[in-house]
């Protein structure tokens, strides 16, 4: 068993064009899980994308597609 392992790689997310795709967080109301979603702005389809444990799951999503954690709307 060991105490101090590697840090982990961060998830290999696939590309979304931003005109066409806004990232969105996924909530559930009972409980509180939260997934990481890019919505198809044409017809509100979600694509999951990763689980959002901690904020620092929050800052990678939204530093991988050029979003601040302000602007990202969460969806229930």
């Amino acid at each position: 068993m060991k105490l101090f392992g590697k840090k982990k790689p961060e998830p290999e997310l696939p590309e979304y064009d931003l005109t066409e795709y806004e990232p969105v967080i996924r909530a559930s109301i009972c409980t509180g899980e939260k997934v990481a979603c890019m919505r198809e702005k044409a017809n509100g389809k979600l694509h999951e994308l990763m689980f959002i444990r901690t904020q620092a799951d929050l800052e990678t999503f939204c530093r991988r597609y050029g979003a601040e954690p302000e602007q990202v709307k969460t969806v229930y």
